[in-house]
């Protein structure tokens, strides 16, 4: 049995379609990421899922209970870590944890070994008041908090988003010693790079699943022609590459564009010559090897032409 499975979830908000039939299944003691940009329907989806809002169509089973009529039993099953700080700001850390571990009918010392390596990092500001401390800081509580009665699926909607890098970092560190605990870590976010560092991806963009498979399987499978362009004139560089007839798709990323095309007759030499007539100069054209942005954005343009 699956910790989670879900089938053609659906749900609107007025005329606006959150979610478009939604299917998938995440494994035990896995790292399952759903990454797409804000907006695309994720936290509308871990809301469902942690039965927090009611789907209009499809059904979905959590830890074998189905998330409509077993919904109470879900409830003292899992651990949900909201985008938004959702803690008490007036209690200090320690209270906010004697508080969860409460309501779920456990205690701090019962499992502090699965929270240890976190709340130690926190534990010099105990007495510190939750609405006080960093980004960081709070998010570390958080989880804490979504732990600390040991769920078997835990649900951390962008648990990244407005936290420094050291943090981010952190954050990835124990979700992957938690692996161990054999927890199912579903772990929704808009940062690409973060894809890389789960077991299995799903692409989301405005309420569908574009693709799901591991990280390493998604960019292998990438079909096109790959390269990356840059010259003197960034701007006026986007311009003209998607003005190219053999050029399928070009977008920005950083300090490159990324082109694809769907054939090799057009040269490295032959598009060079084409920005230098246009009068680009310092112009560098090199081949490289997809990332999942690269795939992601692949993705949403077969999308867009269909």
């Amino acid at each position: 049995m699956n910790p989670v499975t879900v089938k053609n979830i659906s749900r609107k908000f007025g005329k606006l379609e959150a979610l478009k039939e939604i299917s998938f299944e995440a494994n035990q003691g896995e790292i399952f990421g759903i990454i797409g940009p804000d907006g695309a329907g994720k936290t509308t989806l871990f809301r469902i899922l942690t039965t927090l809002l009611l789907a209009d169509t499809g059904e979905a089973a959590v830890d074998g209970f189905d998330i409509v009529r077993d919904y109470k039993q879900i409830r003292k099953r899992i651990g949900y870590m909201p985008g938004r700080f959702s803690l008490y700001q007036d209690l200090t850390v320690e209270e906010n944890l004697s508080v969860f571990a409460t309501v779920f009918e456990t205690t701090v010392e019962k499992n502090y070994d699965l929270i240890k390596d976190i709340y130690q990092q926190i534990e010099p500001f105990k007495n510190r008041r939750a609405g006080a401390l960093s980004g960081g800081m709070k998010q570390k509580l958080a989880l804490c908090c979504a732990l600390i009665h040991k769920p078997s699926v835990l649900f951390l909607d962008e648990p990244t988003t407005g936290v420094d890098p050291i943090s981010r970092k952190d954050l990835w560190d124990m979700l992957i010693r938690l692996k161990k605990e054999n927890i199912t870590i579903l772990v929704s976010t808009p940062y690409m790079d973060e894809a890389g560092l789960c077991d299995r991806i799903a692409l989301i963009q405005e309420g569908r699943f574009l693709k799901i498979d591991t990280p390493a399987e998604l960019t292998r499978k990438f079909d096109k022609i790959l390269w990356a362009v840059q010259s003197n004139a960034m701007s006026k560089l986007l311009a003209d590459l998607r003005n190219h007839e053999k050029v399928q798709t070009c977008f920005a990323f950083g300090e490159t564009h990324h082109i694809t095309m769907d054939d090799s007759s057009l040269t490295i030499i032959e598009l060079q010559k084409y920005l230098s007539r246009l009068g680009h100069t310092d112009i560098e054209i090199r081949p490289i090897v997809a990332s999942v942005e690269d795939c992601f954005m692949n993705l949403t343009a077969k999308e867009s032409e269909k």
